[in-house]
């Protein structure tokens, strides 16, 4: 019988990701965890498979319903667990902190514990990857190399929500054995990136400019920042050979791992090349004080030296093609007629 991988938040960009990635390079079996009013957009290609069931299929629940999960983890016993869902904007969540903290924090809480409970009622004893995020460091101060051992410092209720979800990762894996790795993922992009990312809504900007949606004033906020970019395709790539690891028994529970590209950028950098693959060169660039945070994490530069110590990896995908593959993707949706909006 084939293993099952559980996705949670599958229909993002990261799960639906790590689905094709899955799919492509596994014989497992997929189960997609999602709300039943989720937007479908990441998996059309995949729609005709999950209606034949084959190797995919869905389970509809919801990481604040303890009960949806406990049903779903008794069905469906799937031997590994990579849990995406969250809300996941760090902007959004200045105005939206509860639903922020709830989701994140308590919903890690509820899937956790609902593996533990099952875990003593039956020894059931899955891999658990819980997605935590660079934003975790926060205000970083410049020049310095974010190790796992950085202390954290929230610039958002997101990253503070994240900083929840990280420690209980941690504690459920160090408490009650249960096999938790924790990734914490720097700025990562490509296609199918939601448009409410830095380097998405310049990219979907663009294109709309170019379509004659937008006048040739491209909006942005904060540009005093430093990080680093990786395509999404070589992070779920690394999520899953951690898995594997764990799964031999070499990772210790609650162990945890910064995932960060190796190519860093200023921000107006990103703005000069995504500019550069445009048929357009008459773009300006105008700050929108709508789009400025309250505090901003400004600076992040990583140690890939841990998760290299573990598995074999490191990004393949160069970012300068991740950003024309990002372009090009806005330029396809908006050919398709799929009209974004400009935020």
């Amino acid at each position: 019988m084939a293993k099952k991988i559980l996705i949670t938040g599958f229909t993002g960009q990261v799960g639906s990701q790590l689905v094709d990635f899955v799919l492509e390079n596994t014989n497992y079996d997929v189960i997609g965890m999602m709300r039943w009013q989720e937007s479908m957009d990441n998996l059309y290609h995949l729609t005709d498979r999950i209606n034949r069931k084959d190797r995919i299929d869905l389970f509809y629940a919801d990481l604040n319903d303890y009960s949806a999960l406990a049903r779903m983890l008794k069905s469906v016993r799937p031997n590994y667990i990579s849990h995406l869902a969250a809300q996941s904007y760090p902007k959004t969540s200045f105005d939206i902190p509860i639903e922020t903290l709830q989701t994140n924090i308590i919903g890690t809480a509820n899937l956790l514990e609902a593996i533990r409970q099952q875990k003593e009622l039956d020894g059931y004893d899955p891999v658990v990857h819980v997605c935590s995020s660079s934003e975790v460091y926060g205000k970083a101060n410049p020049g310095q190399l974010l190790g796992e051992d950085t202390p954290f410092h929230g610039a958002s209720p997101y990253s503070i929500s994240k900083i929840g979800t990280d420690y209980l990762g941690r504690f459920y894996g160090e408490a009650y054995s249960i096999r938790t790795l924790i990734t914490r993922m720097g700025t990562h992009s490509g296609p199918k990136r939601s448009d409410v990312f830095f380097e998405s809504t310049v990219a979907k900007q663009i294109a709309l400019i170019e379509a004659g949606f937008q006048e040739p004033i491209l909006k942005v906020g904060n540009l005093a920042s430093a990080r680093t970019f990786q395509d999404t395709r070589d992070v779920v790539r690394a999520y899953f050979l951690l898995m594997e690891e764990s799964a031999k028994g070499n990772i210790k529970c609650g162990d945890y791992f910064n995932i960060a590209g190796e190519e860093a950028f200023q921000l107006p950098e990103v703005i000069k090349i995504l500019l550069g693959m445009s048929t357009r060169d008459d773009i300006k660039v105008v700050t929108d004080v709508e789009r400025l945070r309250p505090i901003d994490a400004d600076y992040q530069m990583f140690d890939n030296t841990k998760i290299r110590s573990v598995i074999n990896w490191k990004p393949e995908i160069p970012v300068i093609q991740m950003f024309e593959d990002l372009l090009n993707h806005w330029r396809e949706e908006i050919a398709k007629g799929k009209i974004p909006l400009n935020r």
